[in-house]
């Protein structure tokens, strides 16, 4: 991939506390969630990013104005203040997930964007009303406010040499819900020179924000079509957050499935006996750490998933003996594809087996807490509960390369990266 930095604006000054300006992601936010950020800070980038709730198609035309006028008026003030050189960014989330503290070290930094599959290799399908969406903000602001999430391969952790060697204070902290988010701003030009070598041959993985990715594409694109730009405009370089595959804060959490909407007389017991292509171990809910269900079900060897309902005793641990059954239900698919315990779950159980007690009403909830599943499940809201263990980064590369695509709700990258920490310029 070809990298470059860029001319980055952020908020206020040298180590600023930024707690009150940050966000998640714009696609996990609900108007709650929108206004209880800007009671914290009429300044939060969510007044930018998030202008048309829920943002799953394009809204009128008035709210992304708007978005662009804030955005300009906080440029105009001193609110955001930009780089005076181009800069790469070195960026550091540190969280604790069933009680181990982790943090995860990635590289802010401008990716040219090439069609999916080249240099940048997507793992899911998009939609198009998101994009419409993500489209209107961009024509609006002329600015990529959220970094998309990707992975590379740097064996030799020459990227991280480079950019943790001698870091000093942050140039910008703070705290976005349990996550402490630490932004350092990278100006050396042989350091940028280096990564930018290390990183020429390595492809970057899209993890999260394929939509992003996408729209970012196609605004280039046409901006090129009809002369506005050439090949090394700003419009052409996408704003990654890139984290090394190795790296140990990279954490791929398994995204567990909350069914509800089952017909009376739905059991685990009922599914057991339907599902023969598994062998069925049965385990006491009392000898179950479901505060990391991932590590549990590591117990029980690859492919184990567990089943649940409304019985609070008992757990039902499942792993697929028959796995010529994949090949009959989805011939279309990879191998590879195959032995992804999602797709296994998708296709067999929930698509097959599942049939007798699907209703008009059946829904599915998604869900990284084990423990969320089994209170659903005790409380009567939902029939059926399965638990999976997390996508390991090594299937999620083979998928990506074959140019295929992982099944829905697949992978759970934990933390969400931050929206504000730095914003990239399209002009």
């Amino acid at each position: 991939m070809q990298i470059r930095p860029f001319r980055g604006w952020r908020f206020r000054g040298e180590q600023a506390d930024v707690s009150r300006n940050i966000a998640p992601p714009y696609d996990i936010l609900s108007q709650a969630d929108k206004d209880e950020l800007l009671a914290g800070g009429e300044t939060n980038i969510v007044a930018v990013d998030l202008p048309h709730v829920p943002p799953k198609e394009a809204g009128p035309d008035e709210c992304y104005r708007q978005a662009a006028d804030t955005l300009n008026q906080w440029k105009a003030s001193g609110v955001l203040v930009q780089d005076e050189a181009p800069c790469l960014y070195a960026y550091e989330q540190t969280y604790t997930w069933a009680g181990k503290t982790h943090s995860r070290r990635a590289l802010l930094c401008g990716v040219r964007a090439t069609p999916l599959g080249q240099d940048v290799i997507p793992h899911e399908h998009t939609f198009a009303g998101p994009k419409a969406d993500r489209l209107k903000l961009t024509e609006h602001t002329r600015t990529q406010l959220s970094p998309i999430f990707g992975f590379y391969s740097d064996p030799s952790g020459n990227v991280a040499d480079a950019l943790w060697s001698s870091p000093g204070a942050p140039a910008l902290h703070g705290q976005l819900g349990p996550v402490e988010e630490k932004l350092w701003v990278v100006s050396d030009p042989a350091v940028i020179a280096d990564i930018t070598a290390t990183l020429a041959d390595a492809p970057a993985f899209i993890a999260d924000g394929h939509h992003r990715y996408t729209t970012a594409m196609n605004y280039a694109d046409a901006l090129r079509a009809s002369g506005q730009i050439d090949e090394n405009h700003e419009a052409n370089f996408v704003l990654f957050s890139l984290v090394a595959q190795d790296d140990p804060g990279l954490l791929v959490l398994p995204t567990h499935r909350i069914v509800r909407g089952l017909a009376e007389g739905f059991s685990v017991a009922k599914l057991r006996k339907a599902a023969v292509e598994f062998d069925w171990q049965r385990c006491s809910v009392t000898d179950a750490d479901l505060s990391d269900a991932d590590a549990f079900l590591h117990r029980y060897g690859p492919g184990a998933m567990a089943f649940m309902d409304a019985d609070p005793a008992e757990i039902w641990i499942a792993r697929l003996t028959d796995p010529g059954a994949m090949a009959e239900v989805a011939p279309e698919e990879l191998p590879e594809w195959h032995k992804l315990d999602v797709a296994i779950l998708h296709k067999l159980i929930i698509d097959r087996h599942l049939d007798p007690w699907r209703t008009d009403e059946l829904a599915i909830d998604y869900t990284p807490d084990g423990r969320a599943v089994l209170a659903a499940c005790n409380s009567g809201r939902a029939k059926l509960g399965a638990l999976l263990q997390g996508t390991p980064l090594t299937a999620v590369e083979a998928i990506a390369k074959a140019g295929a695509s992982m099944p829905h709700k697949s992978t759970y990258f934990y933390p969400k990266l931050a929206t504000g920490m730095v914003l990239k310029p399209l002009e």
